[in-house]
């Protein structure tokens, strides 16, 4: 690995840089590097996802699946980042993902990366939500014992707080680059607290063969040992829980527009965020894992068994303690992934992509893409609707969506750069001659995931065998496959035609003039157009 850092970085190296590629400084370049990492370290959120998807790899595999399913995903997850950062470094733009596939393949390439990533980008931001929503109404639970903790309650929680993240995100970016470095900070401060706490207070611990070695297979497939065949892929189903808590960190590419440096930036945001959120993360699920009172009850618990390990281990007043950590951090995480996700519809829409394309590359006066924030918001809320009737599997699909549109719109571009080869143009900060391997790992390791995450969760939701029931059917094939049939199919018969991929939106005098003319509407307080 290489960065190759100038000894003086001007801003307008940033600027020329984006003219380079084709547009206009529309977006404020308010953040620092460490605001960029804090923006993907924030999204991943081990205080969000290692908690609220925990009963996944506990009822999938056991302790087994949290302790070594989480560093054998880690360690995959760091070569992914690895092989994202240096495409990043070439290309700093928000549209990330959809521009490196469209210049390093064709308007196709960048076409399906485009459309899988921005429909990760909404599961995800939809699952972030709803698992802060389990965890709010359960502290609430607890402070006022009449509010109800049902699916019902879950769901009005979670439009609440997706209605907040609405709100804030029509602020200005300065004020949401400075919450993420507060939340990275929150995340790393509250991860050793809660550990301390937890290693501190409850009066019993589990052995360390019990957290290392100890199986569970909750899902209804036979299979308990490592020898059964059955079990590895049980084992394999509960890696949910950590792939689905280290994703979001194309973050720091869609920030790039408004990070300076951001050729250097992004890319060390992408792989750092990644590396230090393993590490936390780890020690988090450890001393959890190491606290838990009961497997019997953390089995009859559900998607509740943290706060059930918490407050049976210690007490209502520890769990309380420690829930309010986890429900800021949460919140933070929501708020950070509204804003990557708006940044993604924003640039692809400035290409042209998306249906009523002008309306979504349209910028405020604060430079905030208002209407693609709004619209990742309601299309988010939207996809957890099915959660009112059945919250297990709807939480669990979210997941899913989440995890395969996001690796499948970061395996493509990955894959193009690979096949590029030596005629790649290196940024500063680059792989040198181990994208080799490490771009061949990345693509094999996400095609596995994607494989094991579209299977069925239990026997029952089998179409095919005896005792077949929709309520606990996994529907990710359906949806993933519905969408690329939508937008694959819609590609074919018509966007094939018109769409050109990325579009250079002018000379550079050109380009000048758009930002000039966006200076002066913000002085004049009108809408702009992108």
């Amino acid at each position: 690995m290489s960065s190759e850092a100038p000894a003086v970085h001007s801003p307008d190296d940033d600027e020329r840089l984006l003219h380079k590629l084709g547009y206009a400084q529309v977006l404020y370049r308010e953040m620092g590097g460490f605001s960029n990492f804090a923006i993907s370290f924030t999204i991943i959120s081990i205080l969000a996802g290692c908690l609220t998807s925990y009963y996944i790899a506990f009822q999938w595999g056991g302790p087994v699946a949290i302790t070594w399913g989480w560093l054998l995903v880690g360690f995959m997850c760091i070569i992914v980042a690895l092989a994202m950062g240096e495409i990043a470094s070439t290309y700093p733009t928000a549209g990330g993902l959809y521009f490196w596939a469209s210049k390093l393949g064709s308007p196709a390439w960048g076409w399906f990366t485009g459309w899988f990533n921005l429909i990760g980008q909404i599961a995800v931001t939809a699952a972030i939500d709803y698992g802060a929503a389990i965890f709010t109404t359960s502290l609430l639970n607890l402070w006022f014992p009449s509010l109800p903790n049902t699916r019902h309650a879950i769901f009005v929680t979670f439009t609440v707080i997706i209605a907040l993240h609405l709100v804030i995100n029509l602020l200005g970016v300065k004020l949401l680059a400075g919450l993420n470095s507060i939340s990275a900070w929150w995340h790393m401060a509250g991860v050793a607290i809660i550990v301390a706490i937890l290693i501190i207070v409850p009066d019993h611990h589990q052995s360390v063969s019990y957290v290392f070695t100890k199986t569970i297979n909750n899902s209804g497939f036979s299979g308990q040992s490592w020898h059964s065949p059955v079990f590895w892929f049980v084992f394999g189903l509960g890696l949910l829980m950590a792939q689905y808590t280290i994703t979001g960190y194309d973050a720091s590419a869609h920030m790039s527009e408004e990070t300076r440096n951001a050729s250097r930036a992004a890319a060390w945001g992408i792989v750092m965020s990644v590396v230090v959120s393993v590490v936390f993360g780890f020690a988090l699920l450890v001393a959890v894992t190491f606290a838990i009172p009961s497997t019997a009850g953390a089995l009859g618990a559900g998607a509740n068994v943290v706060t059930y390990i918490w407050q049976t281990s210690m007490s209502t007043k520890w769990a309380e303690f420690l829930l309010v950590i986890a429900v800021v951090a949460q919140f933070f995480c929501g708020t950070a992934s509204v804003t990557s996700a708006s940044r993604m519809m924003f640039a692809f829409s400035r290409d042209g992509a998306i249906p009523g394309h002008r309306l979504w590359s349209r910028v405020a006066t604060n430079r905030v893409p208002i209407n693609s924030v709004v619209a990742i918001v309601v299309l988010s809320w939207a996809l957890m609707i099915p959660t009112y009737w059945n919250n297990v599997v709807g939480y669990l699909v979210g997941t899913s969506i989440a995890v395969i549109g996001l690796y499948i719109a970061f395996a493509l571009p990955i894959i193009l750069r690979w096949r590029a080869g030596e005629s790649f143009e290196r940024g500063p900060w680059h792989l040198g001659k181990h994208y080799k391997w490490i771009d061949a790992v990345a693509v094999a390791w996400i095609a596995l995931i994607c494989v094991l995450f579209l299977m069925p969760i239990t026997p029952t939701g089998v179409p095919w065998k005896a005792g077949f029931n929709w309520n606990v059917v996994n529907y990710a094939p359906i949806t993933v496959g519905g969408a690329l049939l939508l937008f694959g199919g819609w590609y074919l018969i018509s966007a094939h035609k018109w769409f050109k991929g990325p579009v250079r939106q002018g000379s550079d005098e050109e380009l000048g003039r758009i930002e000039a003319g966006l200076d002066a509407v913000s002085h004049g307080h009108q809408p702009a157009q992108a």
